[in-house]
């Protein structure tokens, strides 16, 4: 089968997450990947409540509970609007077996850190006297 890359580019808000995420190609995107970022906004609490039927999806499209994944609050720079606690993210971490980071996109804030940790997850789950998908699983989407 041909692989087509496409990239879908725009400002922000104008609906490029809209255009791509048809739960049909949701489902291919998950079962090509390998490793899964989790990405909440910590000054939007539905955000938060959105990416666990987005992990749901992961477990029941990878048929295995133990997929690299991290889970991220983002916006960090944004403390004074808090509205998801580190508490809160880092226990929904704990009970997904999974890591835990807050970062700042605007700022860099721990964003080398997070592809470094999803990349050092992915070749960990690769390793042959591993386990398929060895590693604690927690998404870009």
């Amino acid at each position: 089968m041909r692989e087509y890359k496409v990239v879908v580019l725009g400002s922000g808000g104008v609906g490029k997450s809209a255009l791509t995420q048809f739960a049909s190609m949701r489902d291919l995107y998950i079962k090509n990947g390998q490793g899964f970022i989790l990405v909440y906004s910590l000054v939007n609490q539905q955000s938060f409540q959105d990416i666990k039927p987005m992990r749901d999806q992961i477990i029941r499209v990878k048929r295995y509970e133990r997929v690299p994944m991290i889970l991220v609050g983002n916006k960090v720079d944004l403390e004074g609007e808090r509205e998801v606690s580190y508490g809160e993210g880092k226990a929904l971490a704990e009970e997904w077996s999974c890591p835990f980071m807050e970062t700042s996109a605007k700022n860099k804030a721990s964003v080398d850190e997070l592809f470094a940790e999803i990349v050092r997850q992915m070749n960990y789950a690769a390793q042959p006297n591993g386990d398929e998908g060895c590693c604690s699983a927690c998404v870009i989407l």
